[in-house]
């Protein structure tokens, strides 16, 4: 069986070498990806320059350029994203910016650069929202041309208005970790499917 390479984007909002719940849960499901042939590495997007825009490449020493190179040699990206005001972290829609410049990329088959490509979310967060903040990723990620697998997304979310985060809670929760080995196991089958058949050009 072929390895596959994921990527793991953490889009918290803390540069290294502080802390990260969400990155936790992103290297997780890197670990639950391990137990099907995927290798991978996780980076935190706030350790690297990432300009604003909406281009592959925004110029002036941007870090996209670099970071997209390892995007094309993998065949399954993990968004590990905070919950901010019930909503994505503003790492996360920057991302999302930079990826809206996919419409207008192609591979040597002439079809939209990120097809057959799989996606998948890590939320994590002490508000409500996972499922919405998981929902406008999703969408986000499909409009340029990623796949999302059956039950793509695992998340963690601790009482509202309270400090406890995913990181210092203890024993995990059962049903995070089915939901993470669950993503893992679609995940990598979905991409094994479409690195044999592929999506035509259309």
């Amino acid at each position: 069986m072929a390895t596959l390479k994921a990527l793991v984007l953490g889009c918290s909002l803390k540069p290294s070498p502080a802390s990260s719940s969400s990155e936790l849960l992103g290297r997780e499901v890197l670990t639950a990806l391990a137990d099907h042939d995927v290798d991978g590495e996780v980076i935190r997007i706030a350790d690297h320059d990432v300009r604003f825009g909406v281009s592959t490449d925004e110029g002036d020493g941007d870090a996209w350029p670099c970071i997209r190179t390892k995007l094309l040699s993998a065949q399954i990206l993990v968004i590990a994203t905070p919950i901010w005001m019930g909503q994505p972290s503003s790492i996360t829609k920057m991302i999302l910016e930079r990826l809206d410049a996919e419409l207008a990329e192609s591979d040597e088959q002439g079809r939209p650069s990120m097809y057959g490509k799989v996606a998948v979310v890590a939320v994590v967060g002490n508000e409500d929202g996972a499922h919405h903040v998981a929902a406008e990723i999703f969408q986000a990620l499909n409009d340029v041309g990623f796949t999302v697998p059956a039950a793509g997304s695992t998340y963690w979310v601790g009482e509202a208005m309270q400090k406890l985060d995913y990181q210092d809670a203890g024993p995990k929760p059962e049903t995070t970790g089915n939901a993470t080995a669950t993503l893992a196991a679609n995940a990598a089958h979905l991409a094994r499917l479409l690195s044999v058949n592929p999506y035509s050009a259309s």
